[in-house]
């Protein structure tokens, strides 16, 4: 039989071993609310703009990807995905938009 301390040691143990395993996935989705980009994304329904899975797709197995992603956030740009301009984000931070930028590279 466990006692109380025992089991509450458990129990934080578990939980932080959740954070853990959701947290570089969690805190990438959270700079997407942070920047409005799921405003016209979505991971897996077109809203605006296209999914990003549709991205990750389109985009798998390109080296220059990466930098792809990052130029046309940074800009804006129209016409890959039909002709809806997504505007430019120049005070989106290099480093946050990497990260978002490779969550979004990840998905399947």
């Amino acid at each position: 039989m466990i006692g109380n301390g025992k089991r509450l040691a458990v129990a934080a143990w578990w939980a932080a071993a959740a954070v853990v395993a959701a947290g570089p996935c969690a805190a990438q989705e959270e700079l997407l609310k942070k920047y409005s980009c799921l405003a016209c994304h979505s991971v897996d329904q077109k809203l605006v703009g296209p999914p990003y899975k549709e991205v990750a797709e389109k985009y798998r197995g390109q080296a220059d990807a990466p930098e792809k992603l990052f130029q046309k956030v940074k800009r804006g740009g129209v016409g890959v995905w039909g002709q809806i301009p997504m505007p430019p984000n120049p005070t989106v931070p290099d480093g946050d938009l990497r990260n978002m930028i490779k969550f979004i590279l990840s998905l399947k």
